[in-house]
């Protein structure tokens, strides 16, 4: 079975590390850095959008050449910042078992490319992954399901289970047809009963039960 895995706020807690660049990027436009509750509730629609919703947040015009000087400086900035960067309980000895079981897992995220290839390979995971999809690889991101379908082709087809933590990936999975695993403890940002999926799980020890009955069932 195919298991897709959304990255910031699913595999890992991103936002230390989104944080500090968001910070020193608004600190040289003589703002405020952000707060680590700011920068969680900005997370989940690709830099382009949370940089945009920081810059309101503190004032900046928004005028496009604008957003578009920040987010580049943006995306600079993220590329080398993997260090805060930490997984959530579990997740590795999950990853492990999954791949033991001949799962092929794959990578599916609206983090830009550069930073998500950099996070992995810093956190000794990029190994895990047959297929990794992130921003820009596509001219599209989710909730769009083409990054999510071109992760199922790359990955040779077949039965999938998509694995994330927010309303996005419960959107994406939903317009791509797959089931969703959401993960509670993500960035996620109205109750879990407002969020389409198939299960919830809180901790990674039980995403192997999870995966065992979703091939029971079969794909959607």
């Amino acid at each position: 079975m195919n298991i897709i895995f959304d990255l910031d706020g699913t595999l890992i807690d991103s936002a230390p590390d989104i944080q500090s660049v968001a910070s020193t990027v608004l600190e040289k436009l003589g703002k405020h850095g952000l707060t680590l509750d700011e920068t969680r509730s900005f997370i989940g629609e690709g830099s382009a959008v949370f940089v945009r919703r920081m810059m309101n947040a503190r004032g900046v015009e928004e005028a496009q050449h604008t957003h578009t000087a920040v987010h580049e400086d943006f995306v600079a900035e993220y590329e080398f910042s993997v260090d805060k960067a930490v997984f959530y309980p579990d997740v590795i000895a999950t990853l492990t078992a999954l791949k033991a079981d001949n799962h092929k897992l794959g990578l599916c995220t609206n983090k830009p490319e550069l930073p998500a290839r950099a996070v992995i390979r810093h956190m000794g995971i990029e190994s895990f992954f047959d297929a990794v999809m992130a921003a820009g690889m596509l001219n599209s991101r989710k909730p769009d399901p083409a990054m999510l379908l071109k992760t199922i082709a790359d990955l040779g087809g077949g039965p999938t289970l998509y694995v994330g933590d927010s309303e996005v990936d419960a959107e994406t999975a939903s317009r791509a047809g797959v089931r969703l695993a959401l993960f509670s403890e993500g960035y996620r940002k109205t109750p879990v009963s407002e969020i389409q999926h198939d299960w919830v799980f809180s901790e990674f020890s039980s995403l192997p039960a999870i995966v065992a009955k979703a091939m029971l069932i079969g794909p959607r």
